[in-house]
């Protein structure tokens, strides 16, 4: 599966050998070829590589409804993840989680990561995108927000947010 690239951004999708290398760390660092910024991968990055290798060992590769990799166009260097959390349910509905190191934040590298997942779903026929956050992260909440997703609950812990699509809207 290709890239997708944004102006400032490459969302590379994961194969299961780099999603091995993400989810044993920074132990054994990035595979040849690949530049990680300090930070990456986090638990969640690591969570989510885990997740695509049972998939793959499962029902089969998930891509391109999988983790990717969020690189700097400027320079290559992963400097967090974005990614789907498994193709799309009978209700054409997935579920999105993303992450940055924290030397890139807030400048608008998630918010510009989460819009190019969402329009990739969109033009594969997805009809809903699920996410959350925590209550305290009010950063994501901007995220998502940002990114064309409203609120729609909020619980003793998480704030969850959703974007629909109608099928008539459907751009494939």
């Amino acid at each position: 599966m290709d890239d997708l690239t944004t102006d400032r951004l490459i969302l590379h999708p994961l194969t299961a050998a780099e999603a091995t290398a993400v989810e044993h760390g920074t132990a054994e660092g990035p595979p040849a070829g690949a530049r990680w910024a300090p930070g990456y991968p986090s638990a969640g990055d690591r969570a989510a590589a885990r997740r695509f290798l049972e998939t793959c060992a499962g029902p089969g590769d998930s891509q391109p409804f999988g983790p990717y990799e969020i690189r700097r166009r400027a320079d290559g260097v992963t400097i967090g993840g974005v990614g789907f959390h498994g193709r799309p349910d009978a209700a054409g509905q997935v579920t999105v989680g993303y992450g940055l190191v924290r030397s890139a934040r807030g400048s608008g590298f998630a918010s510009e990561a989460l819009r190019a997942l969402l329009a990739f779903a969109r033009s594969q026929g997805v009809l809903a995108v699920n996410g959350d956050a925590d209550l305290d992260n009010i950063g994501s909440h901007r995220v998502m927000v940002s990114a064309g997703m409203q609120v729609v609950a909020v619980d003793h812990r998480l704030k969850h947010y959703r974007v629909e699509w109608s099928p008539a809207t459907h751009r494939p």
